[in-house]
């Protein structure tokens, strides 16, 4: 019973509950961002959300680049993208390829960000994929 009673003590204080004095905040104190926010006298505009297609033409391009330069590893899950971004991967590198071998690396790496631009747009005109987590 001690054991847990010494438990239960050791985390409201490590939690800062119970604590109270200078420099301590209670649990009726607000802290933090929100708190700042709401005792200025203008509130600060919300960050916007970052669109799924910009977050794929991101991903996406950043991962075609290291594919096409030999330095990516691992599979479309281990960067984060989904077997559709994927897919637009493999085709912009497939397409860049080529490019880099006649053209140089720099028009190869506008090819993939055209070709990812258009595929994430593709992709997503419609709000996205709707069947499970990785279409």
């Amino acid at each position: 019973m001690c054991v847990l009673a010494a438990l239960i003590l050791s985390c409201a204080l490590a939690a800062g509950c119970g604590t109270s004095g200078p420099g301590t905040a209670s649990a009726s104190t607000p802290s933090g961002p929100r708190a700042a926010s709401a005792s200025a006298s203008s509130p600060s505009p919300s960050p916007s959300a970052t669109s799924p297609e910009a977050v794929c033409v991101k991903l996406v391009t950043h991962w075609a680049h290291e594919v096409l330069a030999g330095t990516a590893y691992g599979d479309y899950q281990s960067m984060g993208l989904s077997n559709g971004q994927y897919e637009i991967l493999r085709d912009a590198v497939a397409t860049a390829r080529p490019v880099r071998d006649s053209q140089g690396p720099e028009a190869a790496r506008r090819v993939i960000i055209r070709q990812v631009r258009e595929g994430c747009a593709e992709r997503y005109e419609d709000g996205g994929p709707s069947e499970g987590p990785w279409q």
